[in-house]
């Protein structure tokens, strides 16, 4: 037997799935940085103090692969408006 939803609950299931989403996607990217950045800064297991190279490093990386996905976004939205412009010219 199903229970009737109230009014707007399917678009709080809507918003709250596209919530979800974005925080899968933002665990991926996270996973994605710091198994990248770990493998190639962290080299000594033998202390267990983190060395300055070690955290210059990773904040280097980090660094990079934020300004990287930051500029991948940019040329993204460039890219969406030329090709909305093209659409739309297209129509006239």
């Amino acid at each position: 037997m199903s229970v009737p939803l109230p009014a707007g609950a399917t678009e709080l299931q809507n918003v709250d799935g596209e919530q979800i989403k974005t925080f899968k996607d933002f665990l991926i990217s996270y996973n994605k940085l710091t198994e990248m950045c770990f493998l190639d800064c962290v080299t000594d297991f033998t202390s267990r103090n983190i060395k300055h190279t070690e955290d210059k490093c990773s904040l280097n990386c980090m660094e990079k692969f934020l300004k990287v996905n930051q500029r991948i976004s940019q040329r993204f939205q460039e890219f969406q408006m030329l090709a909305n412009e093209n659409v739309l010219a297209s129509q006239k």
